[in-house]
């Protein structure tokens, strides 16, 4: 079979830990190769996160993250905040700009797929934008209750499954690990 070369359109999905930080993982490996990533966080806010300072670390030229949510949202019987509605639709904007400009060779979506499944956005302008890519631009979503439709654009789909976990035990978020 002869080699051949695309950007990927990979989703991190499921109930279980994991999923930005195999993202992450995939943004180090691009960055060790040259290549330039960007990182859209759409729910996380004004927490701090090791990640950004990794970040900082290695140089936004190479690698940057950009929280651009409130944090926590609020989801149930009562409709997301305008606010929070507001703010993902402002982080999808840039990032599908980021995305179509080809500036980066690797954006990642950082729980988009929880905006999506709130209702705060629509899924078929994500799948739209997915599809005019550039050819040569990988783009990785994030977040669990992956939508259908976004699970089928993709390329490759990964399902992360809660075995075991320490706050089960009562242990808190660790300092590095969660955070």
């Amino acid at each position: 079979m002869p080699e051949s070369k695309k950007g990927l359109i990979i989703v991190h999905t499921g109930p279980g830990k994991g999923k930005t930080t195999a993202a992450l993982g995939t943004a180090f490996r691009a960055v060790g190769q040259g290549l330039k990533v960007l990182m859209v966080q759409f729910i996380k806010g004004s927490w701090h996160y090791g990640e950004l300072d990794a970040a900082r670390m290695l140089g936004e030229e190479h690698l940057r993250i950009l929280p651009m949510g409130r944090g926590f949202v609020k989801v149930g019987a009562e409709k997301p905040d305008p606010e929070d509605v507001r703010r993902v639709e402002e982080a999808w904007e840039f990032a599908k700009g980021k995305i179509q400009s080809g500036e980066y060779d690797l954006v990642i979506l950082d729980e988009i797929n929880y905006a999506i499944s709130y209702k705060m956005l629509d899924p078929e302008r994500v799948v739209e934008a997915l599809k005019q890519k550039p050819a040569m631009v990988h783009v990785i979503l994030t977040g669990r209750n992956a939508h259908p439709a976004i699970v089928e654009c993709a390329d490759l789909v990964t399902e992360m499954r809660e075995v075991k976990h320490p706050y089960q035990k009562g242990i808190v978020a660790q300092r590095g690990i969660e955070y």
